[in-house]
């Protein structure tokens, strides 16, 4: 079991930065990829980016390429999200997900643990 807690959300203007962290609970955070996700109001949760256990594998939604980047620390049982360059279509509700033994996957359906999820609001 796992459990995943989201943190550094909030409200950001247009071309600003925010970091988002997840933290995860357990002895053995190295077994897992982990992935973040968004979802805004009335659209489907949609992949963002996704980091393998060793951190040596990472994989984008074209949306995000080039303004985000996932990085993991397996001491600290953290993986981050840094997002430059935001946009108001950015906006959503961002979550951290875990798949044991996983690939980086796109899939939200490969993922086994969810966290509560962080809001994220970009102003224009």
């Amino acid at each position: 079991q796992v459990q995943l807690v989201e943190s550094g959300g909030g409200l950001v203007q247009a071309r600003g930065s925010l970091r988002l962290s997840c933290a995860a609970s357990g002895r053995t955070f190295s077994w897992y990829a982990m992935g973040w996700f968004r979802q805004a109001p009335g659209k489907e949760r949609e992949f963002v980016a996704a980091i393998s256990g060793s951190g040596g594998a990472t994989n984008y939604a074209d949306s995000v390429k080039g303004r985000f980047t996932i990085s993991r620390d397996n001491a600290k049982n953290t993986v981050y999200l840094q997002m430059n360059s935001l946009k108001p279509e950015d906006t959503a509700v961002y979550y951290c997900a875990a798949r044991i033994f996983g690939s980086t996957s796109a899939a939200k359906n490969d993922y086994n643990y969810w966290g509560q999820g962080t809001q994220v609001t970009v102003s224009t």
